[in-house]
């Protein structure tokens, strides 16, 4: 058995989950609502308050859906009820982030700002505080939505390993290397 797979995932009151006949599952709760479609051999049920995903057979291709499947709906449970939250710390002389409406302006050292339009569902805040580097709060209740535009924002200045500047998340930890050394 899968180990994630075979873990039952517990549901809060609440939130209401529906499993259309074409294994569509809908997940409703206070932060929005979340859905995506699941393979038509992969079994879901729900049981009181758990909802409990099988595979039907041992074949190396349920077996590789079964925990797949198990973990994408519980992302979306705590999608709906807690959402998800990420933090990108911009590091460097001079870059600064602002958000207008749903627009995340960036100036990241370029001769020109970025703008980025900011996809529908996910909603960011950009902290700049005396003295520390500015910070960019993402908000969602999709989980892979949220990592994708947190990725394409870390993407537009990738940390270099030398002086540490560019966008990384708060608390990574960047791999230092030495520069050249003095001839004697």
């Amino acid at each position: 058995m899968s180990r994630i797979g075979k873990l039952p995932i517990t549901l809060p009151g609440n939130i209401e989950i529906t499993v259309a006949d074409n294994n569509l599952v809908t997940v409703k709760g206070p932060k929005g609502s979340l859905s995506t479609p699941v393979d038509k051999d992969i079994i879901v049920k729900q049981q009181d308050n758990t909802l409990v995903v099988e595979r039907p057979t041992e074949q190396k291709r349920h077996k590789a859906m079964h925990g797949l499947y198990r973990s994408l709906i519980n992302n979306m449970v705590v999608g709906v009820t807690e959402g998800y939250r990420e933090r990108l710390e911009l590091v460097g002389v001079g870059y600064k982030a602002s958000m207008v409406g749903s627009i995340l302006e960036l100036s990241l050292g370029y001769s020109h700002n970025i703008f980025l339009s900011l996809p529908d569902g996910v909603t960011a805040t950009a902290v700049t505080e005396k003295g520390k580097n500015p910070i960019i709060s993402l908000e969602s209740n999709d989980k892979q939505l949220l990592g994708q535009v947190a990725a394409k924002i870390r993407s537009l200045r990738k940390v270099e390993p030398y002086k540490g500047k560019g966008i990384r998340f708060v608390g990574e930890v960047i791999r230092r290397k030495a520069g050249k050394t003095a001839s004697k």
